[in-house]
């Protein structure tokens, strides 16, 4: 049966306008996204079926173009969409970063380095440089390495750290392995960024691992 077909009541877009956004499940959220199903599967139900096949919204979000236009109904326009809406929702967490401290939002860092790092297939080492009241200047991927590991030089941050004349940096690396429990060569390169930071009178502020759809904080494990 088409969505159309339904009791008003039950349809997610007149149950959006009505409840909120927040009232939905993700498939119904999803489902006014895609707008229509294909042969014999509403939106609704071809919705379950992307959720299910890639594991959920994050997964579906993470995935390759090749694998999204491989699912009936699902081609390059609605890939482009999402990727898309990817982008904007990163963009609209950058901007609350740069208009406020930093660290009092950091829900909304998080947020932001997991949209950036989550699902990538290969390690990759950022940094967020902020000022002497914790509002981001820039950020950076400064280093990208294999499924595993990523080198990573002190000096070269530093140096970065200089070019943006910042007070402060939030580190980030993520886990392609799925697992944001930080390693000890994590714990070690954290300590060896902070002692060459600290020279220029640059703090470590944090550092985030990312894994999937969680995200790990050394500072509220203690660990700076």
């Amino acid at each position: 049966m088409a969505i159309t077909d339904w009791p008003a009541g039950e349809r997610p877009r007149e149950r959006l306008l009505k409840e909120g956004a927040a009232a939905l499940s993700d498939a119904e959220l999803l489902a006014i996204f895609l707008r229509v199903g294909v042969r014999g599967k509403s939106a609704v139900d071809l919705a379950r079926d992307l959720l299910t096949g890639f594991g959920g919204l994050n997964g579906l979000f993470c995935a390759s173009r090749q694998a999204c236009t491989q699912v009936k109904g699902f081609g390059d326009a609605k890939y482009a969409q999402i990727q898309a809406v990817l982008e904007m929702s990163r963009r609209a967490l950058a901007e609350q970063m740069k208009q406020r401290d930093a660290l009092s939002s950091p829900a909304t860092v998080r947020d932001w380095l997991r949209l950036k790092l989550a699902g990538l297939p290969h390690e990759v080492f950022m940094a967020v440089f902020l000022d002497a009241q914790n509002r981001v200047l820039a950020s950076e991927e400064l280093f990208r390495g294999s499924l595993t590991q990523t080198s990573v030089y002190p000096r070269e941050v530093v140096k970065r750290a200089l070019a943006h004349n910042a007070a402060g940096v939030i580190l980030a690396h993520n886990h392609p392995s799925g697992v944001a429990e930080p390693s000890q060569a994590d714990r070690w390169l954290t300590d060896q960024l902070k002692a060459a930071l600290a020279l220029v009178d640059v703090r470590v502020l944090d550092h985030f691992v990312v894994a999937g759809d969680s995200g790990l904080s050394f500072a509220e494990r203690g660990l700076l």
